[in-house]
């Protein structure tokens, strides 16, 4: 039987794609005085090409911007602090997330966020999606010491909850750091499909986080 459901953020919970092209627009109007004769279009597209989809930290897509577009009159280090302040009021979450959460612990099925990234970041970004409050564990890999795809940090999330694999489902939409990771520790995955990828193998596979609650209740009803 399921007693947890464990989620990742970035591309699971937090449409991360849109909220970053949110936040992006929003910097350059905030801050268009110092990036002298910078098309918007120009801006907003080389960020998010270096950017990478998260998966290259902005301290390096900030230097690369400046060095680029030959930036002189704000740092690096300015507009990383302005990511770090502003980003989490640009959080987008994916259609149902609330409702989806609520009636997972309406059926008293434990909750848990396993995510990498930077600490008290992706905190400010989970509360912002107003999601903290519905959890049972959070873990993040900056304060954990230790990251997806790696077991510890599955296996440390299992711990805290005091379920075993067999009775957890991992949900993410990265098929090496999410559904295989959380495989190969024994947990029931879900893909949470990205157009980046296909033929991922998973337990299940879903486009709208709704769908979870029936999966898991389907789930519960048949042996495993």
């Amino acid at each position: 039987m399921l007693k947890a459901v464990l989620f990742d953020l970035d591309g699971t919970l937090l449409n991360r794609d849109e909220s970053l092209k949110i936040f992006i627009d929003k910097q350059y109007e905030r801050l268009n005085e110092w990036l002298p004769q910078i098309p918007k279009e120009k801006y907003i597209q080389r960020f998010i090409e270096l950017d990478n989809r998260g998966y290259v930290w902005k301290d390096k897509v900030y230097h690369q911007l400046i060095n680029e577009f030959g930036i002189e009159e704000i740092t690096w280090e300015d507009l990383l602090r302005d990511y770090l302040t502003y980003f989490k009021e640009n959080c987008v979450p994916f259609s149902n997330l609330i409702s989806m959460l609520g009636e997972l612990k309406r059926n008293n099925i434990l909750i848990g966020i396993i995510t990498n990234g930077k600490g008290q970041f992706q905190m400010d970004n989970i509360k912002a999606l107003g999601i903290d409050k519905y959890t049972d564990t959070i873990l993040i890999s900056e304060w954990e010491g230790v990251k997806k795809p790696a077991p510890k940090i599955f296996k440390t999330a299992l711990e805290k909850l005091d379920v075993s694999a067999k009775e957890s489902v991992f949900i993410g939409d990265h098929p090496v750091k999410d559904v295989r990771a959380a495989q190969s520790v024994g947990m029931r995955t879900i893909w949470k499909r990205d157009h980046q990828w296909d033929n991922v193998k998973s337990d299940f596979i879903v486009d709208d986080l709704g769908e979870i609650p029936q999966i898991i209740n389907q789930s519960n009803s048949v042996p495993y």
